[in-house]
């Protein structure tokens, strides 16, 4: 394991993908637009300012992206309190930091809701930095969010570990190594193919092998 080690938050350390997906069903439908819930999945981890052209296209974008995006954050709001850590988190960040390995949480997520993830998961002691939608300009997959996470570790070598291909896609731009969990829904196939180097079930899984990764 490199010296940074990089977590994307929801979907990887925090089970929030699904919420996430029945929020946006949830503010697509409020404005007429019906989209399967399949497909708006497949766009969970991609940044907010990407969803709405990427599903329905640029002119609801143009015509209702910024109530949609409000909608959804109320929406996922709603369902917060049902957000569950995921198993072996907390530990994963406690073993990596008695490693003496710098931690950084990678999200564009609010200020509140990462906040609220990092007292979740009891991790306060272990997270050296995380990152905000303030830290970027280009949300994901362009690496703003990598080269930010590393910047706040203040430089070193690096690795991402991530449940989407978003978040592979966003580490193999700023020529970061990324490992993959499978809690994201995205396939093993679908994580090597965007760049991950190693796939496993979820961060207890990855725990459980942290050696083969060093």
């Amino acid at each position: 394991m490199p010296a940074v080690a990089i977590f994307d938050i929801d979907g990887t350390l925090v089970d929030t993908n699904y919420q996430h997906a029945l929020a946006w069903y949830r503010a697509f439908r409020s404005k007429g637009v019906v989209i399967p819930i399949w497909r708006i999945h497949r766009a969970i981890g991609i940044g907010s300012d990407r969803v709405i052209a990427l599903l329905a296209g640029e002119e609801i974008e143009a015509r209702f992206g910024e109530a949609l995006r409000a909608a959804e954050g109320a929406e996922y709001q709603e369902m917060i309190d049902e957000v569950e850590p995921m198993k072996g988190a907390h530990e994963l960040l406690e073993e990596l930091k008695q490693a003496e390995h710098t931690i950084i949480l990678a999200s564009s997520a609010e200020q509140k809701d990462a906040e609220r993830y990092i007292d979740l998961l009891d991790a306060e002691e272990f997270v050296d930095a995380y990152t905000t939608s303030a830290d970027v300009a280009a949300t994901k997959p362009e690496p703003d969010i990598v080269n930010a996470a590393i910047q706040k570790a203040g430089g070193g070598t690096a690795v991402m570990i991530g449940d989407s291909t978003w978040d592979c896609k966003a580490a193999t731009a700023a020529s970061v190594p990324s490992i993959g969990v499978l809690t994201g829904g995205f396939s093993e196939q679908e994580l090597t193919e965007a760049g991950a180097s190693i796939v496993f079930d979820s961060v207890d899984h990855l725990r459980s092998h942290l050696h083969s990764t060093s």
